[in-house]
């Protein structure tokens, strides 16, 4: 095991895992953000406006939807940029081995891991679809869909990449060089994951106790993963499978992101989301413990080592 014995070594001041996410954040939301604000200003001069329900949606300020979605994601490849370079002299590691604990990425775990939830994200809208198909309104446009096939699949990653390695990575390894306890591992992060959310237009839409426990699951399983799997690829990848198939395949308007996807959901049910989710969520990690031989009874070792 080498993912979180890894934070075991080198300086880990507490305070250095409460900056440098936040200074992350900030270089996401400052730098990452000027595309995003010289658009705005356009558009508000040109006389659009900003949705107050959700700032995700740029269609009042005249952007075309694609131009929306990459503004929206830039930000998260620049504060991905920020907490590599401020890392290293932080903590005298790289992101590899925030990762994994080792100087290479699996990158074929990765791209199981993502192939497997696209699969079953592309099975559960069939079924929901087959059974319920007048709530689904095709929404095809093929000059809109193909830039945002493109598009999503350049420029999603970084986004769930940056949180993969902030929540997954980073403040797991921070969590385990300070308690030794893997559960609290996967769920303090997981914790965290949801509250960053909690501004999203889904939880002001379904209300907050329905809307946050699908996303602390969401972290919760994507923390469990990478316990077990000694690495945060297999939840990196299914972190970007998930947010690109639904990119692509379905919108709703209570969406953060409001994209040209194949269809729009104009009946939205959160409670039957979050039952179909932590299916969904059970199935990935059985696929994956068959395929890599995980071992459970990780979960319940103390993280090895000497504190430096």
């Amino acid at each position: 095991m080498k993912f979180l014995e890894r934070a075991l070594k080198g300086p880990n001041e507490w305070w250095k895992y409460l900056l440098l996410p936040i200074i992350a954040f900030l270089i996401a939301n400052t730098i990452g953000a000027i595309p995003l604000g010289i658009a705005a200003i356009f558009g508000v001069v040109n006389g659009g406006a900003m949705n107050p329900d959700n700032p995700g949606d740029l269609s009042g300020l005249g952007l075309d939807p694609n131009l929306s979605l990459f503004l929206l994601m830039f930000p998260f490849l620049v504060g991905l940029i920020g907490f590599i370079l401020v890392l290293k002299p932080f903590h005298k590691r790289n992101v590899k081995e925030v990762i994994n604990g080792t100087q290479s990425i699996r990158w074929n775990r990765f791209f199981y891991s993502a192939a497997v939830w696209a699969m079953i994200s592309g099975l559960m809208l069939l079924v929901d679809y087959s059974i319920n198909a007048e709530y689904f309104e095709l929404n095809l446009n093929w000059s809109l869909f193909l830039p945002l096939v493109i598009i999503s699949l350049l420029i999603i990653p970084f986004q769930t990449t940056f949180e993969e390695v902030i929540f997954r990575g980073y403040l797991a390894q921070g969590v385990a060089r300070w308690t030794r306890n893997r559960w609290l591992v996967a769920i303090l992060p997981a914790i965290a994951f949801g509250l960053l959310h909690v501004m999203n237009p889904e939880v002001k839409e379904y209300g907050f106790w329905i809307t946050m426990p699908q996303y602390i699951i969401f972290g919760l399983v994507f923390g469990l993963m990478s316990v077990l799997d000694d690495g945060i690829e297999t939840a990196m990848g299914a972190h970007a499978a998930n947010n690109i198939f639904i990119s692509i395949f379905v919108t709703a308007k209570a969406s953060v992101l409001q994209t040209p996807a194949l269809f729009v959901n104009n009946h939205v049910d959160p409670v039957k989301d979050l039952i179909v989710m932590t299916l969904a969520a059970v199935l990935i990690i059985a696929i994956l413990a068959k395929k890599y031989n995980w071992n459970f009874a990780v979960l319940n070792q103390r993280v090895a080592g000497e504190k430096e």
